[in-house]
């Protein structure tokens, strides 16, 4: 039986940030400007690679639970202190550094989406007729908007 080390999924995990925040870029520009058409594929790749973030973080956590360190984060800097080696340091301050970097673009996407919803609701509403207001027949005449009269059953 082998035995898991939390290095072990670092490199995967690390190659998962990374295509999480190219695609978290991707997502930026096409909010940017205005292509909701491709968002969904967007969507549904970034929920694929976050589940596989999650799976592999909970395998490290395991790890170091197994190694007698805390299953947390602070657990793996405590385990790499342990083991003295720089290369795994660099190697995790990288993911630690690139996944802020995706936690940040994923906050600003989030501004930009809700400023699409505004944008597209304000659109609506000056669609809508107001209380009063009129509307245009099929031979581009004004008409009142009609009040309703509500429903009287009898």
């Amino acid at each position: 039986m082998t035995t898991v080390t939390p290095l072990d999924n670092l490199r995967e995990e690390a190659h998962i940030m990374t295509t999480l925040l190219d695609l978290l870029k991707q997502e930026q520009q096409m909010l940017v400007s205005a292509e909701i058409e491709g968002l969904d594929v967007v969507t549904s790749k970034k929920t694929a690679l976050i589940t596989q973030m999650t799976l592999l973080s909970a395998q490290r956590h395991r790890a170091l639970g197994k190694a007698g360190f805390p299953a947390e984060e602070a657990g793996m800097e405590a385990w790499i202190t342990a083991s003295g080696d720089a290369s795994i340091a660099q190697a995790w301050a990288a993911l630690l550094e690139t996944t802020r970097e995706a936690k940040e673009l994923n906050r600003v996407n989030g501004m930009l989406i809700n400023k699409q919803i505004n944008n597209t609701q304000g659109a609506l509403a000056a669609l809508r007729p107001t209380a009063g207001g009129q509307t245009y027949s099929a031979t581009g005449m004004s008409n009142p908007i009609p009040r309703s009269r509500g429903f009287l059953a009898g």
